[in-house]
């Protein structure tokens, strides 16, 4: 199967769970294949940065732009810019455009399988999705071989929402290395900010939108004692927001941001608490490597996360308010043993049921089904 050509269509490449969990699974497929990636934001690429060395990737291909209005000409367009490939991996909304003309003029110009990949929404389909967002998915993914989802929940909107057929879906939880976030980082691990002695660190992984509201965490941290700090790694548009509350809060000398963490296994185990406050997730990467850092968890209640982590964990799981997210933080930050027993558990967890290997087969056998059986990489 060498020289396998697949392409991939992304609402935005830049680093996040969907971004860096496509990186990751090209890297285990290896050199095999050849990739080519599209970014829908232009410039919008930094997740390539964790692409290994000695993989055939194209990042600048020469592609119709994924945003615009469907017209006729442009969808014709798009689905003639996909032929040359083997198969077509679509993901997100940000990429249903060309979706849409794969399955309008896939037969008449015999293009290659489609497998499209959802993981969630954003800060506008929180609490509702769009009508006219369900009504164009239904339409587009009429031709695709698969539908791929992490979450339960997810799965369900995509039946009862999207009224795609159960038979289209494949549920596959993100997988991380797990062995690789057991060892302890050394309190210098990231080089913009040092653990010093005594000092107990909140943290997070977390690109900075709306959706995630990072302000809110801010406010749930503001109750901890002084020597607890919040560790928030990550880069977004939000920062300034984030900045502000912190401030706002006579937080600033506990409140850092140090930027994104290029590789998270080597600094997870810095933090003594890992929290979550977003107003959506689905199955939350984030989540399953605090788990594999044996660290417990204190999260909003929104997607998977309460199935995800261990029992012991799951009173932590609270609804998605200021002050229920700072009592179950509060709790955590004052009992050691509870954070100590609670982090085992999920550290048993994760290794039992999020490792990549699983991950990787689970994709492996999806898209070898699309390519009608033929084995992939």
């Amino acid at each position: 199967m060498s020289g396998l050509k697949v392409l991939h269509l992304h609402s935005s490449f830049d680093p996040g769970g969907k971004e860096l969990r496509c990186v990751q699974l090209m890297n285990a497929f290896g050199p095999d294949l050849h990739h080519s990636v599209v970014s829908g934001v232009p410039g919008a690429m930094g997740a390539a940065a964790r692409l290994q060395p000695g993989l055939h990737v194209d990042l600048a291909p020469d592609f119709p732009a994924l945003q615009g209005k469907p017209t006729p000409g442009r969808l014709m367009a798009l689905a003639k810019a996909m032929a040359p490939y083997d198969l077509v991996l679509t993901y997100n909304f940000g990429a249903m455009d060309a979706v849409l003309a794969h399955t309008l003029f896939g037969d008449v110009l015999r293009l290659p399988p489609l497998v499209h990949h959802e993981d969630g929404f954003n800060q506008d389909e929180v609490e509702r999705r769009k009508p006219a967002r369900n009504w164009y998915r239904r339409i587009a993914l009429g031709r695709a071989k698969a539908l791929v989802v992490p979450s339960q929940r997810l799965e369900a909107i995509a039946v009862t929402e999207w009224h795609q057929p159960p038979g289209k879906l494949r549920r596959i939880v993100n997988g991380i290395d797990t062995a690789a976030y057991g060892r302890k980082p050394k309190a210098d691990a990231l080089s913009r900010l040092i653990k010093r002695p005594g000092e107990m660190w909140l943290g997070t992984l977390a690109g900075l939108r709306p959706v995630k509201n990072l302000p809110r965490l801010v406010r749930a941290f503001a109750t901890l004692p002084d020597n607890w700090h919040l560790v928030i790694l990550g880069e977004g548009p939000e920062r300034e927001a984030i900045r502000a509350e912190a401030m706002a809060a006579k937080l600033g000398h506990r409140v850092h941001l140090p930027g994104h963490a290029a590789d998270p296994a080597k600094v997870v185990g810095l933090f003594d608490l890992f929290a979550l406050s977003s107003d959506s997730e689905q199955f939350p990467i984030s989540v399953v490597e605090a788990m594999a850092a044996g660290l417990p968890v204190a999260a909003t209640d929104v997607g998977d996360v309460r199935a995800m982590v261990s029992l012991e964990n799951q009173p932590c799981i609270v609804p998605a308010s200021d002050e229920a997210l700072g009592d179950a933080i509060a709790r955590l930050a004052q009992d050691e043993a509870l954070r100590s027993r609670i982090g085992a558990a999920n550290r048993a967890r994760a290794r039992a049921e999020y490792d990549s290997a699983t991950m990787l087969e689970a994709y492996r056998d999806t898209y070898s089904a699309a390519l009608g059986g033929r084995a992939f990489p």
